[in-house]
């Protein structure tokens, strides 16, 4: 399955009108022949960020969801409580608030 347009965009050729947009990401390409070409790829997805201060998360992968289903459950996020929705410091803070709420 490929995640580029087949669209190759060469000097002295005009690039359809769907292409002029900055939805798809350029990448120039060499090919074999030694001729620089352009691919249009999707772009990728942004960043994770954390639920309550908006802080972006370490260790959550934003990748394109096809390249996601292959990759393994513990590279996607962090194995903690509330891995991958809450930063660390979130994450620490809502755990010690159950713990004092447990307590009493």
């Amino acid at each position: 399955m490929h995640d580029f347009k087949a669209c190759i965009e060469r000097r002295n050729n005009m690039s359809s009108g769907k292409l002029k947009s900055r939805t798809l990401r350029r990448v120039k390409k060499v090919t074999p022949g030694h001729n620089v070409v352009t691919h249009y790829k999707p772009r990728k997805p942004s960043k994770a960020k954390c639920a309550k201060c908006g802080a972006v998360l370490q260790g959550v992968a934003n990748e394109r969801p096809y390249k996601m289903q292959n990759m393994p459950k513990t590279k996607k996020r962090p194995e903690r409580p509330f891995g991958g929705v809450l930063c660390s410091r979130c994450s620490r803070a809502a755990i010690k608030a159950e713990a004092k709420n447990n307590k009493e």
